[in-house]
């Protein structure tokens, strides 16, 4: 293994739909805490809504200028601080989004994404992220990347995959199901693929992005895609025998979206909703009272959620890389974070050397 540089290049997005390369300094881990060498960061759509075109970010989505960012890293540990007690040196890992205070009701069950103490800070948002080739994380904050599951996989399991494996286990996805999503971006490509290996029935999609439609298609995701239109919800009532789906996921973010996942749904169904932003108008007792419908909402997961997942993609034999259409160096992350700001993709990585 080559030895560690004193000095790095990160990216930072000032907010003016541009990515800067500053030099960074390597850092040193602490107590509890371990350098990574970066193999992959993905980029999320959180990223572009909150960070790259605008600050527009508050609270936990709140983007502290200057810092790496990069929410979505794996790598593998190269140096470690004192007072570890579960990983080493060499160990494959990903690295949970947020880093929790750890001792909150939340945080002690495992979720870090709700944690709302001030010692609170998500990578590539309050702290450095994953667009340089060395990230400093809390032990605490990894999960084991097993060998059968590459970088680039595991740069993908906390934020989206993760995201919709917490909702598929809220809503429960089996083979008595028909699943509808709509929102065929990377996070609803990811709840497809998640629903077809838990066994459901039929896939229903719905999207307006002609690249991303045609996507979902090629990696055989879907039984029927619908575009959005007045009569969405009669044609996919049409495509279920007329009762509609059991089972609904909205990574939309759409009110009309939310909409359609709503009224899609058939009696005594249930409803997730994971898409971030935007609203939701309906009409309560039609809509949902009367059907005996539930919507959850569902925003990231658990660390022992990420674990298991995990496990599961590897006995399942799911890649998440197989949502990746583009793959890019540090040095041109400006044009993978203008690739994925435009929508003519799948999921974007930068990668550093064999990921």
């Amino acid at each position: 293994m080559q030895s560690i540089p004193e000095t790095m290049l990160g990216a930072i997005l000032p907010g003016n739909s541009s990515v800067e390369l500053r030099e960074f300094q390597v850092p040193k881990p602490g107590h509890g805490q371990v350098l990574i060498q970066t193999k992959a960061t993905t980029i999320c759509g959180s990223d572009i809504r909150c960070i790259y075109r605008e600050h527009v970010g508050k609270g936990p989505e709140g983007y502290i200028p200057g810092t790496i960012a990069g929410h979505e890293p794996c790598g593998v540990i190269v140096e470690e601080g004192e007072g570890l007690r579960r990983f080493k040196k060499g160990d494959r890992v990903v690295v949970y989004h947020i880093s929790g205070c750890g001792v909150c009701n939340d945080c002690r069950r495992g979720y870090y994404i709700s944690c709302s103490s001030p010692f609170r800070a998500a990578y590539g948002w309050q702290r450095d992220g994953g667009m340089a080739p060395y990230i400093l994380a809390d032990e605490k904050d990894l999960i084991a990347l097993p060998d059968e599951l590459s970088y680039v996989d595991g740069a993908q399991v906390a934020c989206g995959f993760g995201t919709v494996y917490e909702a598929i286990e809220k809503i429960g996805v089996s083979g008595n199901d028909a699943v509808l999503v709509t929102g065929l971006g990377p996070v609803g490509l990811a709840a497809l693929m998640l629903a077809k290996a838990m066994g459901a029935n039929q896939l229903l999609g719905v999207e307006m992005n002609p690249y991303r439609i045609e996507l979902a298609k090629k990696l055989g995701l879907v039984d029927a895609v619908f575009q959005p239109s007045d009569h969405v919800v009669e044609d996919i009532l049409a495509a279920t025998g007329g009762r509609g789906v059991e089972r609904a996921i909205d990574a939309s973010a759409s009110d009309a979206g939310r909409q359609t996942a709503i009224r899609a749904t058939r009696e005594w169904g249930k409803i997730a909703f994971v898409g971030e932003g935007g609203t939701c108008t309906f009409t309560p007792s039609p809509d949902i009272i009367h059907g005996q419908k539930t919507i959850y909402g569902s925003w990231v997961t658990s660390l022992w959620r990420m674990e298991e997942l995990v496990e599961r993609l590897v006995r399942w034999n799911i890649h998440p890389h197989d949502l990746v259409t583009h793959t890019f160096p540090l040095s041109q992350a400006g044009d993978a974070y203008a690739l994925m700001a435009g929508g003519q993709c799948g999921k974007v990585a930068v990668v550093f050397d064999e990921a």
